[in-house]
């Protein structure tokens, strides 16, 4: 009987700390604009500004990091135009 038991915990515990270390990973992003000499924290304000740029300049949805340099840099440069 005890045997199961402590297989089975064994494997919650796993399953714990597999679970607590693959969202450890996930935080906040930061993109470095080398043109402004700046950071963007990609929270909520900035995917909000991001999505306005993207239906501004009539682009489809790309996840910020997967655009290329130039359009990374052109979103810097509209981004440090705006309030």
């Amino acid at each position: 009987m005890h045997s199961p038991l402590r297989a089975r915990l064994a494997t919650l515990t796993l399953a714990s700390l597999v679970a607590i270390a693959s969202t450890a990973c996930v935080g906040p992003h930061r993109y470095y604009d080398a043109q402004y000499g700046d950071y963007h924290e990609w929270n909520g304000s900035e995917v909000g500004y991001y999505g306005r740029w993207e239906g501004d300049t009539h682009r489809d949805h790309i996840d910020f990091g997967n655009r290329d340099a130039g359009e990374q840099r052109e979103y810097f440069s509209w981004r440090h135009n705006q309030h």
